[in-house]
């Protein structure tokens, strides 16, 4: 096709048509072209036609593998004779898509969209124009034949080791010409007669239908009901792991990116996976709530700050917003062939991987109150995207839609459902367990508290207690060590006792005031030795 061709036939097309174009494929209106001829060299321009190849389901690209196995140009009943009649109003898209485009009566496709589909489309051979003789078909004989049904459904090339020597049943095949040389030592089945052999057809079957999503029933209450906890979860980890950080910040590596002892004890601090802290710090990072500062310290910025005053339904829209959006994945970090990428670092990024996790949730949204088996979800998937489709991702990207609440128990929330319709209210506000203002401090030196603690009290209570355990209701440990803590930051004795007796409902039992006042004491005094010198801080 020259380009001049697709050029008029596209400045044939309606105003409508154009403006259909670009909607199905929006890289071509950025920036805006000129004029039509500068539209028809982007719309054959190889990353164009990349990206458009990339977004067709099953059956559209197996109909555009057939159409590109057909001599140029093609008529619309050859097409349907080597598909089937469905393939027709495939055709029309593929045409609205300007991947095949109208030359009279006939339909083309690109030289650059054949180069980029390859030169054995559906494993066919090279097109020779031999016209087939059925009756050679009858006389094949049996070593042949095995050959043959080798080569027929690709792919369509075999090696010999002397074209000149081939063998008897090689031999007879290319005597007949059934087979083709290619080269000294290469022979190939031609186009022609593998369609023949194929029954007249490039396909043994054409999947016209996205596949049925099989699965587990969930009421919907049960799953808005876990998405909420694992919603709770999430925000509660996004901001230890910023408060941890801000304590005792990690070092990057050299390069980029936060080391695995880093990554391990921050994931025993929040009591959760590896896996699943590297996920919250790529998204804290993504936010920029996060940062590698210029001493290679990893920080909360000043963003944060503010970030934590929102509602929770402002902060899990933004996180969750971005999640959908990024080509960052995070399911990278970990794996087993994969032990040198580090979270936050460079090499997480993979092209495609935004639409396949869109992809992904609106498969979940199609299917309400459906927790779907692993095969069914990625055999759906894989019909959708098939050139974007990746097993690992598709899990990895399951796990963390649970993690984020946009599922619970496998099937879509009513929260997630919100946001991929962009709702004013997602509901996860008055879904969330209120905020409580108060702890029960325990005679053991440990405190309770009995839900979600306020902004300002959970804050004050992290930097002067350890959590020792979570759940419904979250346990703190007082120790020496973490009253240290306190004082670091700049507070006193007098000021964490006060806090305690104002914002228990138990009374402060004695030995923790003793704890409080004997590190209090100490704290910040130095002591220099005679015999030896030293410094105790």
């Amino acid at each position: 096709m020259s380009t001049n061709s697709f050029a008029d036939e596209l400045r044939a097309r309606a105003d409508e048509e154009i403006g259909l174009l670009f909607s199905l494929r929006p890289d071509l209106l950025t920036p805006v072209p000129p004029d039509i001829s500068a539209l028809a060299v982007r719309a054959n321009s190889t990353p164009s036609l990349m990206r458009a190849t990339e977004n067709l389901n099953k059956f559209q690209s197996d109909v555009l593998l057939a159409a590109a196995a057909l001599p140029q140009p093609f008529k619309r009943s050859e097409l349907i004779s080597i598909t089937n009649s469905k393939a027709s109003s495939q055709l029309d898209f593929l045409v609205d898509y300007a991947l095949v485009y109208k030359e009279g009566d006939k339909y083309r496709i690109s030289n650059n969209l054949l180069n980029l589909l390859g030169d054995s489309p559906a494993g066919l051979g090279p097109i020779t124009g031999l016209k087939i003789n059925e009756k050679i078909f009858k006389e094949i004989p049996k070593d042949a034949q095995v050959v043959l049904e080798k080569l027929t459904w690709g792919p369509a090339r075999g090696s010999v080791s002397n074209i000149k020597s081939p063998g008897k049943a090689i031999g007879w095949l290319l005597e007949n010409k059934i087979l083709v040389p290619i080269d000294s030592q290469t022979v190939a089945l031609p186009r022609e007669i593998g369609i023949y052999l194929r029954g007249k057809k490039v396909f043994k079957e054409l999947q016209e239908a996205q596949p049925k999503l099989i699965g587990s029933t969930r009421k919907q209450k049960d799953v808005d009901r876990a998405a909420i906890a694992n919603i709770s979860d999430f925000l509660r980890w996004t901001e230890e792991l910023a408060h941890n950080w801000s304590d005792e910040p990690p070092i990057a590596l050299r390069s980029g990116g936060l080391g695995i002892r880093d990554l391990k004890r921050t994931a025993e601090h929040l009591g959760i996976d590896e896996n699943c802290t590297a996920f919250v710090a790529e998204l804290l990072y993504l936010a920029g709530l996060v940062v590698i500062d210029t001493d290679d310290s990893i920080l909360p910025t000043s963003t944060f700050d503010a970030w934590i005053t929102r509602s929770h339904e402002e902060r899990w829209h933004n996180l969750v917003s971005l999640w959908f959006e990024t080509s960052r994945v995070p399911g990278l970090v970990g794996k087993a062939d994969q032990k040198n990428i580090a979270p936050l670092g460079p090499e997480l990024d993979r092209a495609g991987i935004s639409t396949l996790r869109k992809r992904t949730i609106k498969t979940l949204a199609e299917n309400v109150e459906i927790s779907p088996s692993i095969e069914s979800i990625e055999e759906v998937i894989k019909w959708n995207a098939p050139a974007r489709f990746n097993s690992d991702f598709v899990n990895w990207i399951l796990r963390e839609a649970e993690w984020l609440g946009v599922t619970g128990q496998g099937a879509i929330s009513t929260f997630g459902i919100a946001l991929l319709s962009d709702a004013d209210e997602l509901g996860v506000e008055n879904a969330l367990p209120k905020p409580v203002d108060h702890i029960l401090i325990q005679a053991d030196n440990s405190a309770i508290a009995p839900g979600p603690l306020t902004v300002e009290i959970a804050n004050e209570l992290g930097t002067i207690a350890d959590i020792e355990s979570r759940g419904g209701a979250t346990v703190y440990r007082f120790s020496e060590t973490s009253i240290r803590r306190g004082l670091d930051h700049g507070k006193t004795g007098d000021h964490i006792k006060d806090f305690l007796k104002k914002t228990s409902k138990t009374p402060v039992p004695q030995p923790l005031e003793y704890l409080i006042n004997d590190v209090s004491k100490r704290h910040g005094r130095l002591r220099i030795g005679g015999a030896l010198t030293y410094l105790r801080c």
